[in-house]
């Protein structure tokens, strides 16, 4: 069944307009309570949120929902969304919401929820959702004395904190590396500078004054370039840019030249795998994730299981093998031993671990394999879905015959925004430009 409201992570649209009026949060704050209880005690849900100026209406909004039908409400203000999955479980929540957008402009917001057990909910828990968010939602309001109250969780940044540094294996200690740490205007601002420092790190903090509108603008894990500048400019060891809800990770060596997600899943793997700790036969990538990644671990005698993008369902696929980790193009790195969803901060202590473990260089350390090119073009769409179109069509068959078993195609509706992406990847650069610029404008044509 197709689902109304959620995409490939969550609820998202323009804040005040489409899905994200105060109106649709106070249902799906209603309906989602009625939906997720399990129980006749008395439930409590988790509310955080980025820094986007709408959060204060959908959090207001979602709130009323919520305790309307009976469920107390912790409140945590701005923190990443891996910080929610978590405090969701420690606090033993009955479930998670957090607002944002993640790695969109401050005009867009989402909502995100979890289980009681840090996870996000699964396709036909949201199917439920729905149903009840447009069917009898007045019918599920408790009696004047069962409703719910609110309250701010003073220590939610500390506690977070805390678990972050718990989860850094190298020496337990940062001193004397000096790390360029871009927050993105976004969730992590206060906590990522303050969890490195700690660590012992010199933290040259950057887009962390978020005023509600700034919020991935020129920063973050979507445009990198203004981390790698800095690295540069400072001599830093690493940069770490993350993005608006701090869920992923991008990372630049110390010559401010960008690592590749890849690369990255690569080294954290192989270097589990000689310590020991890497669980099951290999590691989960989504389908977008580099054909040489999966030659590279394959040739250290592991695989690679591909699941949909997103890490709700790279999570779903690690859950089903047994494997502990897992990653996608995008900048999300999942470790189960520690997170139930993707951790930007979590996953850079995981590199600086590694980092000190080998003591060279990131420059040296995360480049193991040498990528298939790769070419991916964002094609936007209107509410038709050309991919119906006979041209279209057409255009995806001959593609298909011309790379045969030489390369792959990938094309994919967005979850989150109006685009197809459109990726080839083939030894052949010159093919791979060809065959994925000839879907790209059958799409625009039809589009």
């Amino acid at each position: 069944m197709k689902r109304k409201y959620f995409g490939t992570d969550g609820i998202r649209g323009r804040a005040n307009s489409q899905n994200m009026r105060a109106e649709m949060a106070l249902r799906l704050g209603m309906a989602a309570g009625h939906t997720l209880r399990r129980g006749a005690h008395r439930h409590r849900v988790l509310i955080g949120k980025d820094t986007r100026l709408s959060g204060y209406m959908i959090e207001s909004a979602m709130t009323a929902g919520f305790t309307s039908v009976g469920m107390d409400v912790f409140l945590v203000g701005p923190l990443p969304t891996p910080a929610v999955a978590f405090l969701t479980r420690t606090l033993r929540a009955d479930m998670g919401a957090m607002i944002s957008a993640s790695h969109n402009n401050f005009e867009d917001n989402g909502i995100k929820l979890f289980g009681a057990d840090g996870h996000k909910l699964s396709d036909d828990i949201e199917l439920q959702i729905e149903k009840h968010m447009d069917n009898g939602i007045n019918d599920h309001l408790v009696e004047p004395k069962q409703l719910g109250k609110a309250k701010r969780v003073v220590d939610a940044h500390a506690r977070y904190i805390q678990f972050a540094k718990s989860c850094f294996n190298g020496s337990r200690s940062l001193e004397g590396m000096r790390i360029v740490l871009d927050c993105a205007n976004g969730a992590a601002y206060k906590v990522a500078p303050t969890a490195l420092w700690e660590l012992g790190a010199e933290v040259v903090s950057i887009a962390s004054q978020p005023n509600g509108f700034n919020i991935n603008e020129g920063c973050g894990s979507t445009s990198p370039e203004y981390m790698c500048s800095e690295v540069r400019k400072h001599r830093a060891d690493i940069g770490i840019a993350l993005d608006g809800d701090a869920d992923r990770v991008i990372i630049a060596d110390e010559t401010g030249t960008l690592i590749d997600s890849d690369q990255i899943l690569a080294l954290i793997a192989t270097h589990w795998s000689n310590k020991g700790t890497l669980r099951g036969d290999g590691v989960v990538a989504s389908i977008m994730s580099n054909l040489g990644l999966e030659r590279y671990l394959n040739n250290i005698n592991l695989k690679l299981h591909r699941s949909p993008v997103g890490d709700r369902y790279l999570v779903q696929e690690m859950r089903s093998r047994n494997i502990n980790l897992a990653g996608e193009s995008s900048g999300h790195i999942v470790m189960s031993d520690f997170a139930t969803t993707g951790d930007g901060l979590v996953a850079a202590l995981q590199i600086l671990a590694v980092q000190q473990a080998s003591e060279q260089p990131l420059s040296k350390l995360a480049r193991l394999f040498d990528p298939v090119p790769q070419l991916l073009r964002n094609v936007p769409i209107g509410s038709d879905d050309p991919l119906q179109k006979n041209n279209v069509q057409a255009a995806i068959d001959s593609a298909h015959k011309r790379l045969e078993n030489r390369g792959r195609l990938i094309i994919r509706k967005s979850g989150t925004e109006s685009i197809v992406r459109v990726m080839g990847e083939c030894e052949d650069e010159t093919l791979v430009h060809d065959v994925v610029g000839s879907v790209a404008n059958a799409i625009e044509q039809a589009a």
